[in-house]
This record gives C-alpha cells, sequence and structure tokens, in this order.
C-alpha cells in the first residue's frame, strides 16, 4: 500500500522501552495473535474478528516492538505507559497479545465472553491484568488517553499514551473534541492511532458518514500525522518510532483491511460481528498456516 514514503529513523528509538523483537519475528508474533482470535472467537461462537484481524501488526508492534514499556508481572507498575484500547470491540487481538506477553496462561483465551471469565466481549478495567480501561461505548478512549497524558505531565512522569481508535467511532464528537484539546495542551506523549479499515458496523463508512481527508482533519486540531500501511510490519514500525519523536501529539493513520490475514474475511463487512463456524476456523487456521511466517508461542497446543 505504500502510504507513509521513506521514513528515516533511529532503531534505537524503537529498543528504549523494551526489548524488540526483529521485524521478522514480529510478523510471525502477529500471525500467531490472528490465530488466537479465530480459535477464541470459533470456541465462544460471538465476537468481532473484523476488526481485531485489521489491528494484528498494530498491537503486536506496540507490545513487541520495544513502544510500550510494561511488565506483566506487575500490571499495575506506577511507571509502565498506557495502551488505551477505545474500539472496544477488537478486543481479541489484545487479550492475544497480552496472552502471548505473559499476562494469563494461554489457555484462558478459551474463556472468551464465558461467564465469569475475566476475558469479556469488550475490555473491563479491573478483570483481565493489562486492561487499563472499559471501553467498547465508542468515542471515550482518546478522553481517557489524554487525561492519562495529562496526569502524567502534573506527575512529571516518563510515561507514554498510546490509543487506539476505530475509523467508525471517529464519526463521534467526543473524539474531536478531545483531539482538539489534545491540540492545544500538546502533551508530547500522547499517541492515537486509527485503525482506518473503511468500515463500521453497518457498512462502509464513506456510505455512513465520510471521514475524508482524515489525516488533514487530525492535522486541523494541531496534531503532527502520519499515514502508514497498517498491514507492513516496517512501516508500523517505523511510523511509531516517528510518532513517540515528536514534540507534541502525535496520530498515525494506519490503512487497513478488516478481516486481513484470513482471504474469505479481508475486506467483507459481514465479519465485523461473526463468528467462525467450526469448518470456517478450520479454513482461517490452515491460511494462517500456510502464509509463510509460522507460529510463535504456545498456541497450537492448547486448542482442540
Amino acid at each position: 500500500m505504500g502510504f507513509s514514503g521513506s521514513i528515516q529513523v533511529s532503531t534505537a528509538t524503537a529498543t528504549t522501552r523494551a526489548s524488540a523483537e526483529t521485524l521478522e519475528e514480529l510478523r510471525a508474533r502477529a500471525n500467531t495473535h490472528r490465530r488466537h482470535v479465530i480459535d477464541m472467537l470459533a470456541i465462544a461462537g460471538s465476537g468481532h474478528p473484523g476488526g481485531s484481524l485489521s489491528a494484528a501488526e498494530i498491537v503486536t508492534a506496540l507490545y513487541f516492538g520495544g513502544f510500550l514499556r510494561h511488565d506483566p508481572e506487575r500490571p499495575d507498575w506506577p511507571d509502565r505507559d498506557r495502551f488505551i484500547l477505545s474500539k472496544g470491540h477488537g478486543v481479541p487481538i489484545q487479550y492475544a497479545a497480552l496472552a502471548e506477553a505473559g499476562y494469563f496462561p494461554v489457555d484462558e483465551l478459551r474463556t472468551l465472553r464465558q461467564v465469569d471469565s475475566r476475558l469479556q466481549g469488550h475490555p473491563v478495567a479491573g478483570t483481565a491484568p493489562g486492561i487499563e480501561a472499559s471501553t467498547g461505548s465508542l468515542g471515550q478512549g482518546l478522553s481517557i488517553g489524554l487525561g492519562m497524558a495529562m496526569a502524567a505531565r502534573l506527575d512529571g512522569a516518563d510515561r507514554r499514551v498510546f490509543v487506539l481508535l476505530g475509523d467508525g467511532e471517529c464519526q463521534e464528537g467526543q473524539v474531536w473534541e478531545a483531539a482538539l484539546s489534545a491540540g492545544h495542551q500538546r502533551p508530547v506523549d500522547l499517541v492515537a492511532i486509527v485503525d482506518f479499515n473503511k468500515f463500521q458496523l453497518d457498512g462502509a463508512i464513506e456510505d455512513i458518514l465520510g471521514l475524508s481527508p482524515l489525516a488533514r482533519k487530525w492535522e486541523a486540531m494541531g496534531w503532527e500525522v502520519r499515514e502508514i500501511d497498517g498491514h507492513d510490519m516496517s512501516e508500523v514500525v517505523e511510523g511509531l518510532a516517528w510518532a513517540v519523536e515528536r514534540a507534541g501529539p502525535a496520530c498515525l493513520v494506519a490503512h487497513t483491511v478488516k478481516g486481513h490475514g484470513v482471504s474469505f474475511m479481508a475486506g467483507d463487512n459481514h465479519w465485523h460481528g461473526v463468528a467462525p463456524s467450526a469448518e470456517e476456523r478450520a479454513r482461517a487456521v490452515a491460511e494462517l498456516e500456510a502464509n509463510g511466517e509460522g507460529f510463535r508461542g504456545t498456541g497450537e497446543e492448547v486448542w482442540p
């Protein structure tokens, strides 16, 4: 897709927060996370595969690319960075990353959406370790993230705040109130990422309430903005490295494909909120296994 053009970054930037994996390792890990999403939704019989799969590279790069300072052994560590998944229906991809990072056992993923499970269908603060805010009522995550960034400034703390938004929720007025406020306050450690997969629940973004030109809208609010291919891991990593070096709030508009990674889901909005059947799960897993990236972690051993 090539949206970002040539980007010159220091490789040191991506390794200052945590040990960063190579691009090949990150690609393989994103594939593992996709496998977990397919498996857990098939077992639950409900959930949102499309928007989970479209965010796989972004979430993987945050947790394993050296950008997000976090400690699975200390989920409440005060000096951790914060990640707010504003598009809360996409939480299966975050659960997959949290499990692979060691926040809870990988086999707990199979309890998604079950009664008494810590893994609810939308993020709920105080349940699964690593979840920073209750989201899913769309449009609220950027306001939460801005509050956290301003609190870090008042504390004199070196804490980054990353907020992942859906494109459909960028139709919400609260998003733009928060964006305008952040452009005025200019917190240096606030990064917004828009998963711009061009679809929302009821159809195409441009048919329902068009956002174009999305990048220029963020710029008009006082943000520094870069467009990237959200499925090219090198562009994702370089874009995040660029964003964390900005002198004010930064926004990455990540062009993605809903359902990316599974051919019969990619670009098909039917898969916004429909879980795969057993047969569809088998097809999806076969594709993921055949894509050449391989799997990491222990996921293959724990699923039926």
